[in-house]
């Protein structure tokens, strides 16, 4: 990776939806070299995949918190359990298995205090091999889906 694909990465970072045009305008090569650039950085892996990054306010969830999850055993089976199911909870957005403790961190979001006590009684509670939740409300987000430094 040169100076010019990690360009290419931070201007795709800023904007998913350029076209090669612009891209390769932007980063000063031509169209045919941007193209095949790009198609390799996607190809190695750098480039992951694209999407539009949703208004959680808008859509009217306005409620954010933060999970902390104690584990009541670690082993390799109920780690599997807990993972899989706390994957299919589409109003955790993070899940992250940390060192020490707690033994995980969820970022997880609801329209409102009342749907978060549900989610949090329903759903979280009732995780495999959990010994114990304990959440932070978020009061304000102060950096949010940064781009990666190159």
């Amino acid at each position: 990776m040169d100076q010019v694909d990690r360009e290419i990465l931070a201007e795709l970072q800023q904007d998913g939806r350029l076209t090669v045009t612009e891209l390769a305008e932007r980063v000063r090569i031509s169209v045919s070299p941007c193209h095949r650039r790009l198609r390799a950085l996607e190809r190695s892996g750098m480039i992951s995949g694209y999407r539009a990054y949703l208004d959680a306010h808008a859509l009217g969830l306005t409620f954010e918190a933060l999970v902390f999850v104690t584990m009541a055993t670690a082993n390799r089976d109920t780690v599997a359990a807990f993972e899989q199911a706390v994957a299919e909870i589409p109003q955790v957005l993070r899940a992250q298995r940390l060192f020490g403790d707690p033994d995980y961190l969820l970022r997880v979001v609801a329209r409102d205090l009342p749907d978060f006590q549900k989610l949090y009684d329903d759903r979280l509670a009732t995780l495999p091999g959990v010994q114990r939740l304990s959440s932070t409300l978020v009061m304000k987000s102060v950096v949010e889906d940064r781009p990666l430094p190159l």
